[in-house]
């Protein structure tokens, strides 16, 4: 299990976090996410054998931008 932190640009409410929080979870690999408006990020626990690329794909089709990803 990976444990792995995404700043996420773009967010300007609560319904903005909740719309990325559902994208990352419909990855299968996804086991766990949540994601903060106040510190504009995201954090999510997944099997280790997800890409960043994956990640990236969620966040922008909830319509936001990835500024960094880094691992607990």
């Amino acid at each position: 299990m990976k444990k792995i932190k995404i700043e996420i640009a773009g967010m300007h409410c609560a319904s903005c976090a909740s719309n990325v929080e559902r994208s990352l979870k419909k990855i299968p690999a996804v086991k766990n996410a949540n994601v903060s408006i106040l510190l504009n990020t995201g954090r999510v626990e997944c099997e280790d054998n997800i890409t960043e690329e994956e990640l990236v794909k969620a966040v922008k089709r909830a319509g936001y931008n990835v500024r960094k990803i880094t691992y607990d």
